[in-house]
């Protein structure tokens, strides 16, 4: 039988791993040198973490770095299809463009 992922928003992610390690807003905020307010809003999806966050709460709870990076990136260009209303093959032509870009970096 296959195993269904879950999928979730980075804050929602954050909020899990705090809630599983029976940790408050206030302890992990403390541990990861932010206002507890901060942590509440990127946990509730209203701020967007800095890369330097991602790293500290990798760290922290003791957890993959670029899968944290992943779902952040992941968020961004979700929301980003959902408030222009574009069709899906957005992703495709995207997707082309990245290897277009990389080529042109790679000279």
């Amino acid at each position: 039988m296959a195993t269904v992922k879950k999928f979730t928003t980075f804050g929602e992610h954050l909020r899990e791993l705090r809630e599983v390690s029976k940790q408050t807003l206030r302890e992990v905020a403390t541990n990861i040198s932010i206002d507890p307010s901060l942590l509440a809003k990127i946990e509730r999806n209203e701020r967007q973490p800095t890369k330097q966050l991602i790293k500290q709460v990798a760290l922290f709870f003791k957890v993959d770095e670029k899968e944290l990076q992943n779902e952040f990136l992941s968020d961004q260009i979700a929301y980003k299809i959902l408030d222009e209303e574009a069709d899906l093959n957005i992703l495709k032509v995207a997707e082309k463009k990245v290897s277009y870009l990389k080529n042109l970096r790679n000279g």
